[in-house]
Formats: C-alpha cells, structure tokens, sequence
C-alpha cells in the first residue's frame, strides 16, 4: 500500500465516526422531520397516513400561529432596538475605567444563569399580590403604573420580553466587545490626528471594524426570536390563554398536548425554513454593504 492511500485510508477513519454521528443525529431526523410533516401521524401509533401538504396548509389558517408569530416578532424587534445600546455599553465597558472586568462579568452574569432559575426569579418579582415590583411602584408613589404583569393580556408580553432583555444583551455586549478589541488602535490615533470626533471614530471605524459581529448578533436575534420557547413556558405556559405563546411553545404544545405530530412536524420545518431564509437575506444584505 503506497502512502497516497495509507493517507487516505486514515483520514476517512477519522472522518467516518464524526460522519456517522452528523447522519444520526441531524440529518437522519431530519428527513423523518420532513416525512411526518406530510403525515397525519400522532406520535402513538406504528403507522400513518401521508396526507400530502394539508398540515402546511392548516398551518398557514390557524390563528393561533400567527398570534404566536407575533409574539416571537416582538422579541425580535425589542432585541433588535437594544443592538445600539448594546454596542454604546460595549465601547464604554472597552474604555479605561476602573473595575472594567468586574462590570464585564456583571454584565454577562445573566447569561450564565439557569434558565429555570430565571424564570422563577422574575416570576416571583412580578407576583402581583406581595412581589417587588409592585411593592417599589407603591413605595414610590406610583400606584397607577401598577399591573399583573404575567396575566394581562396587554402587558404580559412586553414582561417576557424584558426578562429575555435582561438575559442575553449582556451576551450580545460582550460579543462586541470581543469584536472592538479587534480593531486597530492605529486606526484611532490616525484619526485623533487628523481631527476626527468622537462621533466620526465611532461612525466610521468601530461600527465597520464590528460589521462580523453585528452580523452574527443578528443572526442570534433571528434564531433566538423564532425558537424563544423556556422562558414564556416557564413563566405562562402561553397563557393568559393563548396571549403570550411562541411558536415553538405552540408547535410542542400541538405534538404533546394535542398529540398532533404531522402538524407540529410541518411547523417545525417552516421555522427551519424561516430562519435559513432570513440568514441568507441577512448575508447577501452585509456582503452588498461590504462591497
């Protein structure tokens, strides 16, 4: 055996098991992803019936998934607001100021946090009846802005929201900050020299110098917007009623609760849809800004 193939023979050693792996995990169910989605399948029984794109078709009339998209569209659309402060905190947090690295890791604390243990946090800081933000609003003489944060309809949303807020901006910080200590102190010098503001330095090297990384923070709105699942199950099950259900609460609930699996199953597909759609968007818009 000459060493071509001696080296070819180790590298598909290498490779097989990985590959193995890939194929059992994703790929295999994905495909079956797809099957059942076009089934009538309910999780129980040993056979199904395809019944071609009607769980597509259901998907798109049900009302219940469009209020559960616009919920998920809020939690985009919050996150997407807070990029710029989150690249504003990033610059101070990378200036030179004392117990920098304490603040950082204040900052990222949320993130690290359980889940669960989040959501029971904030669950009971919104207890109406004896929780503390209700008790600071009346401590403070601001009765009138009191609310059952977790049970109106109105207001039960922009309460999950912020909590997600809280839980991954200091992530998405500290992303941009990794991304600003990347770029060339140089490039600053050069521009103090020439007269440049504060605002001009900001404008025109640190937002291009983090172009990647504003990137990737869009993608992770994009991805955690659409799948945000733990928190509003944790906190709501979906409820008052259906008010602050997600589509991926929506889409386990119709699998597990109602046993419905060729629908969830299309529903599936169309968020893995969704998001390759809106990545591919999101690259073709940055390789155009870049060129």
């Amino acid at each position: 055996m000459n060493y071509k193939r001696q080296k070819q023979l180790v590298i598909f050693s290498f490779l097989l098991f990985p590959v193995g792996l890939l194929m059992l995990f994703l790929i295999y169910p994905t495909i079956q992803l797809f099957q059942f989605s076009l089934s009538d399948w309910n999780g129980i029984a040993r056979s199904f019936n395809y019944i071609g794109l009607s769980n597509y078709k259901l998907a798109f009339q049900t009302p219940e998934v469009w209020e559960a998209f616009s919920n998920n569209f809020l939690y985009f659309f919050l996150h997407l607001v807070m990029v710029p402060l989150e690249i504003m905190i990033a610059v101070f947090l990378n200036s030179k100021i004392r117990a920098s690295n304490f603040f950082r890791s204040i900052v990222f604390m949320p993130y690290i946090l359980n889940g669960v243990a989040v959501a029971f946090i904030f669950v009971y800081i919104y207890n109406p009846i004896d929780g503390p933000l209700n008790a600071l609003l009346n401590g403070l003489g601001l009765e009138s802005l009191i609310q059952r944060w977790l049970s109106d309809a109105e207001v039960v949303n922009y309460s999950l929201v912020l909590v997600s807020l809280w839980r991954y901006c200091g992530f998405h910080v500290i992303l941009f900050l990794a991304g600003l200590q990347s770029v060339p102190n140089d490039l600053y010098e050069a521009a103090t020299i020439d007269g440049a503001s504060s605002v001009q330095k900001f404008w025109y090297i640190t937002v291009p110098g983090i172009t990647r990384v504003i990137q990737i923070v869009l993608f992770l709105n994009v991805r955690g917007a659409l799948q945000v699942f733990d928190i509003p199950f944790l906190m709501t099950q979906g409820g008052p009623g259906t008010a602050s259900s997600t589509f991926t609460v929506y889409t386990l609930e119709t699998a597990f609760k109602f046993n419905n699996y060729g629908l969830a199953s299309a529903l599936a597909v169309l968020l893995m849809l969704i998001i390759i759609v809106i990545s591919m968007l999101q690259n073709l818009l940055f390789r155009n800004r870049g060129e």
